[in-house]
């Protein structure tokens, strides 16, 4: 049987991309921006320096608030933007806005144009990029209030009034476009989530399906067909291959009985190597030569090519062919039976057929497993097909096919 695929990660591993994308954004943007006009901010500051402004304080101010852009945008892109971080710009932003009166020019102050109207404008865009809401509105107020007093102190009231109402509709609108983003985020992440779950279950509950059936045909082909031939009286009394027929059936139940669940195959199939299905190629025709010698009291004509295939479909051809030929000597007793391995243009083909009294296979029970799982499941979970062609006083005849590695 091919191996089925396994998750490899749990759904609770699993990064949320659109958050990813959404936190790496909205860190990078603010760190250039705040960069980009601490560096224009410095320049214009430095331009202008006529009274009342006092320039060691100016020339201070501008070192500390350079170094603080390059120093923010540094660790914001290596780390991101954390609480700290935020909080130390809105406070040297608001220092920066309670000293107006001393920092900016009274003939440049009003217009909104000044370079610290230009920093309070970037921080309280920048807060709302990088915090959550019920942090990033307050200290967009406190920034607003910030400038007003410092605007005022200046003696340019309307200044005062008109940029703290700019400050606060961009806090406002800066607010509300990020809230609406992490929450239309928010929902795909969810989405992505569940869907990862889903398909985690599904992938489980088919890896559950395939155990079962194969457990189950291990015991159709060991256990219930030693039982049902000797039922049936197909063995000899004091057989030999009875009592080896037996001991291998033990020897299946015991690994039955030991095997772990379903669902412990499917949570430690990404610890283990994967299947050497096509890695391995082996003998099929020795394969078929060991059925053979498993089956000692059917009476089987053989020919068989000599051909090689990876060992997962030996395996399925093999023990497909030993469903058929056991269901020659479960209910076809005293049958001939022939065994053909050939190829045919480039596709194995194993042939198994019988002079027995036949059957209609569009009456068989569904809940019978020798041909619906034991041959045709085999087969068809290696990339094969099954076809049987039996009828009444006609034998039986199934023919196994698989297309070859090209």
């Amino acid at each position: 049987m091919s191996a089925v695929p396994a998750p490899t990660v749990s759904p609770t591993a699993l990064e949320s991309p659109a958050g990813g994308a959404f936190s790496l954004i909205f860190t990078t943007l603010p760190a250039l921006l705040r960069l980009t006009c601490g560096l224009a901010g410095a320049a214009v500051a430095l331009s202008v320096r006529t009274p009342p402004v006092r320039t060691p304080l100016l020339v201070a101010a501008v070192v500390v608030l350079t170094g603080w852009s390059f120093w923010y945008a540094a660790r914001a892109l290596r780390r991101g933007v954390g609480g700290w971080l935020a909080t130390g710009d809105v406070l040297l932003t608001i220092a920066a806005c309670l000293a107006i009166p001393v920092l900016v020019a009274p003939e440049v102050l009003p217009g909104e144009g000044s370079w610290v109207a230009i920093l309070s404008s970037t921080t309280v865009i920048v807060a709302q990029a990088t915090r959550p809401a019920r942090w990033s509105v307050p200290a967009g107020l406190l920034v607003a209030a910030a400038y007003a007093a410092g605007a005022s102190w200046a003696g340019q009231g309307g200044e005062a009034r008109m940029h703290a109402v700019t400050l606060l509709v961009q806090t406002g609108c800066a607010a509300t476009v990020t809230a609406v983003m992490r929450g239309r985020i928010g929902r795909a992440d969810r989405a992505f989530t569940d869907y990862q779950w889903l398909t985690r279950d599904a992938l489980m509950a088919r890896t559950a399906r395939e155990v079962e059936r194969r457990q189950n045909r291990d015991l159709h082909d060991t256990v219930l067909a030693t039982l049902t031939m000797v039922g049936l009286g197909a063995v000899r009394e004091g057989s030999s291959a009875l009592r080896e027929r037996c001991a291998a059936d033990l020897a299946t139940l015991t690994a039955l009985a030991d095997a772990r669940t379903p669902s412990d195959e499917v949570r430690s199939a990404g610890d283990r190597p994967a299947a050497r299905t096509d890695a391995e190629w082996v003998a099929l025709d020795d394969r078929l030569r060991a059925v053979l010698a498993r089956l000692p009291e059917l009476s089987v004509t053989a020919t068989l090519a000599p051909c090689r295939v990876p060992s997962a479909v030996a395996e399925a051809l093999a023990a497909s062919s030993q469903a058929a030929l056991a269901n020659v000597a479960r209910h076809a007793p005293g049958a001939r039976a022939t065994l053909r391995l050939t190829r045919v243009a480039g596709a194995v083909v194993v042939e198994i057929g019988d002079d027995g009294p036949g059957f209609d296979p569009a009456t068989v029970p569904p809940h019978r497993y020798g041909l619906r799982e034991s041959v045709r499941g085999r087969t068809t979970a290696v990339g094969g097909s099954v076809e049987v062609t039996s009828a009444p006083g006609a034998g039986t005849r199934i023919r196994l096919e698989w297309p070859g590695d090209g």
